[in-house]
C-alpha cells in the first residue's frame, strides 16, 4: 500500500465514506465510546493487530470507554491511503467489540 501523500481531492473522497471521522491538520480523528472499559481495551487489541499486519500504527487516547483515535503518516508528512485504511479497520472493530 503506497504510503504517498493523497490529494485533497482524495482525502476527501476517502472521509465521504468514514462519516465519523474527521480531519484535523494533517491527520484524521475519530472518538467513540465503547460499551465499558474491558470493550474499550478489545476495541484497541483488534485495531493493534490491524495496525501492526499494516505496519501502520495509530495515536490512541483511552479514558475509561471513551477512546480517540488519530491517524497519520508521519514519514509522509500528511494522509496517505493507509490512514484510510486504517481509519476503516478502527471502524470495523468498534462496530465488532465496542
Amino acid at each position: 500500500m503506497s504510503r504517498d501523500r493523497l490529494s485533497e481531492d482524495e482525502i476527501t473522497a476517502g472521509l465521504a465514506a468514514l462519516p465519523d471521522w474527521r480531519r484535523e491538520g494533517d491527520s484524521i480523528v475519530r472518538t467513540a465510546e465503547a460499551s465499558g472499559f474491558p470493550a474499550a481495551i478489545r476495541v484497541v487489541d483488534a485495531v493493534a493487530e490491524e495496525a501492526e499486519r499494516l505496519d501502520h500504527h495509530p495515536d490512541i487516547d483511552i479514558r475509561w470507554r471513551t477512546l480517540r483515535f488519530v491517524l497519520s503518516t508521519h514519514s509522509a508528512g500528511g494522509l496517505t491511503a493507509l490512514d484510510l485504511t486504517l481509519a476503516a479497520a478502527v471502524d470495523r472493530a468498534l462496530d465488532t467489540h465496542g
